[in-house]
């Protein structure tokens, strides 16, 4: 069950130190909104940081700026952790995500704080901590970020609103996904009184692929299999691969949506191989198919039209396991 906004409104007032926990290979929705809550506690003179286990994407190291933002076992992330809980402790307060398998390197550091809050909009989100605000049906989670500062009267200013606009373009697919509903472009519009830069934005994360992520997109494009009567197709990144183009694993975001994009895919999977035959699967459908129930046999999780999963097995393994999952699914 929920907790409301003023409850965990008081929880950020009452308490003066914060540690902001995104999930791994965070995407825009998850940092985004890391970013947005950072801004708006430090604005009301709270100390923030947000650590992280895994790198930044390039295209969103812009939201970084101006922000303590800092790997888990950093020098800086020890001494602020030294500092907290010499004066009282902090509140652990994970984002997008409400499963410390999301997080593993830091799960021990999220439950040693003081309180845990969760703000998430997945599905399959369990209500894991002390307070929890999860809501299915928000496009993204920086909506709820949002709905959260305003209604609680916490600051806002033009930072908060470009890490908000970030949030909720990139969940939404621009605008265009099926969970874009009345809220988003209601956010959106109001973003453009605190000064939202929506141009630059769009820039920095749209418009920014280098010669190596393309070459990559063309290599997993030839590696594309159709399946399923032309209603599935699969795909996937390996280690071969990115030593061949130069590429890593970050420039694959997105690949999986434009895979979808094929004319007649209902479901589009890509497959991304990291070292240590650990798999990462994305899964997406274009109009009915729930492939948050086909990450979930998997031990993943996610929405209805876009979810993910981990696989401990070879490539090759892993698309036939993962093709088949999907036939027997739709």
């Amino acid at each position: 069950m929920n907790n409301s906004f003023f409850e965990i409104a008081q929880i950020l007032k009452e308490n003066k130190y914060f540690i902001l926990f995104s999930h791994i290979s965070a995407d825009a929705d998850s940092f985004g909104s890391c970013a947005a809550l950072w801004h708006s506690l430090t604005l009301a003179d709270k100390e923030a940081v947000i650590l992280l286990e895994d790198n930044l994407a390039e295209n969103l190291k812009f939201l970084g700026k101006g922000v303590k933002v800092f790997q888990y076992d950093s020098k800086e992330g020890e001494a602020f952790i030294k500092e907290a809980e010499k004066n009282g402790g902090y509140v652990s307060i994970c984002v997008d995500c409400a499963s410390v398998d999301r997080f593993p390197k830091r799960e021990e550091l999220f439950w040693n704080g003081k309180y845990t809050v969760c703000l998430d909009h997945h599905l399959t989100s369990k209500h894991i901590c002390d307070y929890n605000y999860i809501e299915p049906s928000a496009s993204a989670t920086g909506e709820i970020l949002y709905k959260l500062i305003k209604s609680t009267k916490m600051p806002l200013d033009k930072n908060v609103g470009e890490a908000i606009f970030a949030a909720i373009t990139t969940d939404t697919g621009n605008f265009q996904y099926s969970n874009t509903n009345k809220e988003s472009h209601l956010i959106a519009a109001e973003l453009y009184d605190l000064g939202v830069d929506f141009n630059k934005v769009s820039i920095e994360i749209y418009e920014r692929s280098s010669l190596a992520a393309l070459k990559l997109q063309a290599m997993v494009l030839s590696a594309l299999e159709i399946f399923n009567n032309g209603r599935c197709c699969i795909s996937f990144v390996s280690q071969d691969m990115l030593k061949e183009t130069g590429a890593n694993m970050d420039d694959s975001e997105g690949l999986v949506s434009k895979l979808r994009s094929i004319d007649g895919v209902e479901v589009s999977i890509l497959l991304r191989e990291h070292e240590n035959n650990k798999i990462k699967g994305s899964l997406r459908s274009k109009s009915d198919a729930d492939v948050a129930k086909i990450a979930q046999s998997f031990g993943g999780g996610g929405h209805k039209k876009a979810a993910g999963f981990t696989l401990n097995t070879s490539i090759e393994e892993a698309l036939k396991r993962v093709s088949e999952e999907v036939i027997k699914s739709i």
